[in-house]
């Protein structure tokens, strides 16, 4: 039987319920790989026809947190990033995403953008997911077309973002 968005949320919940800090997002990471290896999930929720790049399918009412699809087509590249005072998690649905995590040298601060350095470059390729607390910066890169479902911990929409800018360390 297929993994539906309904037992998708539910579970996701359930985990942050039980554990809201990182033991409970690592067990939403396992929940996310599930539905990303779930080719009827995938075909349900994470449309390659999907009109916009993002796409709120779940926001919860209570912890805030919210399911995403995500289709990007053709080549993307992202510069480094955090989410604010927020977690997500990327899964990967189908294509490759090449991810940078990045190790801060020196944080954003007066209208200034922070300094990063590469620290580890690796594919999240369909089934993996991946998590990033709060302060982890890193950017994805993707060559071609690629479909994903990400988990934000609070609707990242519209909230501001520190920048970061790249040095050789």
């Amino acid at each position: 039987m297929s993994y539906t968005l309904e037992q998708f949320a539910a579970d996701c919940r359930a985990a942050l319920l039980a554990e809201p800090g990182p033991a409970g997002r690592e067990q939403v990471r396992r929940h996310v790989e599930r539905a990303c290896s779930d080719a009827d999930f995938v075909a349900d929720n994470v449309r390659p026809d999907q009109a916009q790049e993002r796409h709120l399918l779940y926001e919860d009412p209570d912890l805030g947190f919210c399911i995403l699809a995500h289709v990007y087509r053709g080549a993307r590249h992202s510069g480094p990033h955090d989410h604010a005072d927020s977690w997500a998690i990327y899964g990967q649905a189908e294509g490759v995403t090449e991810m940078t995590d990045w190790r801060v040298l020196e944080r954003p601060a007066a209208g200034r953008p922070g300094k990063v350095a590469a620290e580890r470059v690796y594919s999240l390729t369909p089934g993996v997911a991946y998590l990033y607390n709060e302060g982890d910066v890193h950017s994805p890169s993707r060559a071609a077309d690629t479909r994903l479902i990400r988990i934000e911990g609070v609707n990242l929409l519209g909230r501001k973002r520190d920048r970061y800018e790249v040095v050789q360390a």
